[in-house]
């Protein structure tokens, strides 16, 4: 059986360096985790590109929120897109939907033409559409090489079952990564009861808190090279 691929959500150059350290195969990159993730700043896509040998995938996102996007969002996408480009990195994640649930093939596909060569990922925009077979057909219509899903549930966990399906509906015409709520404790079963070749995970640890924050302290997590070397290791155990 070919090697699981573990994917590593980072919102910083800490966090990229842990995933790669701790033997990821990938990293989206992306900032504000706590509100689903959005796109990063120019400045840390150029760091990360600079420091990490794993290919590195770009989230476009543009706010927190639902995934209907107005033109002028859209744009600020094609803009995002034209400088992951630039920067040479490997693919971006993205997702657009119709105000009734359904993914909205037009604006996803111009996204998709200014992606150009590289690779898309389309992201749990997904687990909103109501009918996720119709959605997955459209997703692989769209030339996408991969799906983030949890299935339509709040955890890949919950959505075992549903995952279960699309990787069998999917037959190898595009790659189903289970994400959301994955760790140690349940990245076996997941794998085993899915059959999904690759999953997605932050592996991150709270952070202390920082006494020079002052009246601007905030809980901070990172990634944590040691669970991402615990999820490889799990996702693909020695022969025994």
């Amino acid at each position: 059986m070919s090697r699981r691929q573990l994917e590593i959500c980072a919102g910083s150059l800490p966090s990229a360096l842990a995933a790669q350290a701790g033997g990821a195969h990938r990293v989206e990159l992306c900032q504000n985790l706590e509100q689903g993730g959005t796109t990063p700043s120019y400045g840390l896509i150029k760091a990360v590109r600079a420091r990490l040998e794993i290919p590195v995938f770009v989230l476009i996102r543009p706010r927190p929120g639902g995934f209907v996007y107005s033109p002028d969002e859209l744009a600020v996408m094609r803009a995002d897109i034209d400088m992951c480009r630039e920067l040479g990195c490997a693919g971006v994640v993205l997702g657009v939907l119709t105000a009734a649930g359904r993914v909205d093939v037009a604006a996803c596909r111009a996204l998709i033409a200014a992606a150009g060569p590289l690779q898309v990922t389309f992201h749990r925009a997904f687990d909103a559409c109501p009918d996720q077979p119709g959605a997955l057909e459209d997703v692989i219509g769209l030339g996408c090489q991969r799906l983030l899903t949890s299935g339509g549930q709040p955890t890949a966990a919950a959505g075992q079952a549903r995952l279960a399906a699309l990787v069998a509906q999917a037959a190898g015409r595009i790659e189903i990564m289970p994400g959301a709520g994955i760790g140690a404790a349940n990245v076996q079963a997941l794998a085993t009861g899915t059959g999904a070749p690759a999953f997605h995970a932050s592996a991150r640890r709270p952070l202390p808190p920082d006494p020079a924050a002052g009246l601007f302290q905030v809980a901070r997590s990172e990634t944590d090279a040691a669970l991402v070397a615990e999820l490889v290791a799990l996702l693909n155990p020695a022969p025994g």
